[in-house]
C-alpha cells in the first residue's frame, strides 16, 4: 500500500515537474550556457522555496479533521483534472524546449521563479495537500519527509536532464509530447479517484 502511494506521488509529481512553464523555460535557457550543472542549481533554488512550503502545509494537514480532509480531497481532485487538461494542452502547443542562453544565476532563477509563481503555490495547496495528508496517515509527521523525498528527486532529475538536453543540438520533442499526454491521462485518473474519495471515503484505485 505505501509503495503504491509513493508511485502515485511520483506520477502526480511528474505532471508538475515536466509541465512547460516559467521554470522549465528558464532552465532550458540556463542549460544552453551552463549545461547540467545549471539545471542542478536551479533545482536547489526551487527546493529552497518548496521544502518550507511543504512543511508548513504538512504541519497544518496533520491536525485537520475528517471533514476538512474530505473538502481537500475534492479540491485536490478538481485541481488534478484541471492540471490534466493543461498538461494535454501543453503537449499540443509546445514547440521547443530550447531558448537563448541566460547569464542569470541558476540558483536565483530557481528561487525567484518558484516563490513568485502563484500556480506553483496553488499546486501544493490544491493537489499536494491531499497527498501530504495521506502520507501523514501512513507515517505520521515523518510522512512529510517521505512524501517530499518521493517528489523532489523528480525535480532534480528533470531540470538537470533538461539543462543537459538543451546544451546539445538536434533534440526532438516527439517523446516529450507523448510523455505529457500519458501524464495527462494518469493525472486525470487520479483526479477522479480523489473526487470519488471525497464523496465515499473510499478509493476507486487499489491504493
Amino acid at each position: 500500500m505505501s509503495l503504491a502511494f509513493l508511485i502515485k506521488v511520483a506520477v502526480i509529481s511528474s505532471s508538475g515537474a515536466l509541465a512547460p512553464g516559467p521554470l522549465t523555460a528558464a532552465t532550458a535557457a540556463v542549460g544552453v550556457k551552463k549545461g547540467w550543472k545549471g539545471g542542478f542549481m536551479v533545482s536547489l533554488g526551487h527546493m529552497a522555496v518548496e521544502l518550507p512550503l511543504v512543511i508548513i502545509i504538512g504541519l497544518g494537514v496533520a491536525i485537520l479533521t475528517r471533514e476538512v480532509s474530505t473538502v481537500l480531497s475534492f479540491i485536490g481532485g478538481a485541481f488534478l483534472l484541471f492540471f490534466s487538461y493543461l498538461t494535454a494542452k501543453d503537449a499540443i502547443r509546445v514547440n521547443s524546449l530550447s531558448a537563448s542562453g541566460s547569464s542569470a544565476s541558476p540558483l536565483l532563477v530557481g528561487i525567484s521563479l518558484s516563490a513568485l509563481n502563484p500556480f506553483f503555490i496553488a499546486w501544493w495547496a490544491g493537489i499536494g495537500s491531499p497527498l501530504i495528508m495521506e502520507a501523514v496517515g501512513y507515517w505520521g509527521l515523518a510522512g512529510i519527509g517521505v512524501l517530499y523525498a518521493a517528489h523532489v528527486w523528480l525535480d532534480f532529475a528533470w531540470l538537470t536532464s533538461l539543462a543537459r538536453i538543451t546544451s546539445l543540438s538536434g533534440f526532438s520533442l516527439r517523446f516529450y509530447k507523448i510523455l505529457l499526454f500519458a501524464l495527462a491521462i494518469l493525472v486525470a485518473i487520479f483526479g477522479v479517484d480523489f473526487i470519488f474519495y471525497a464523496f465515499t471515503q473510499s478509493h476507486l484505485l487499489p491504493f
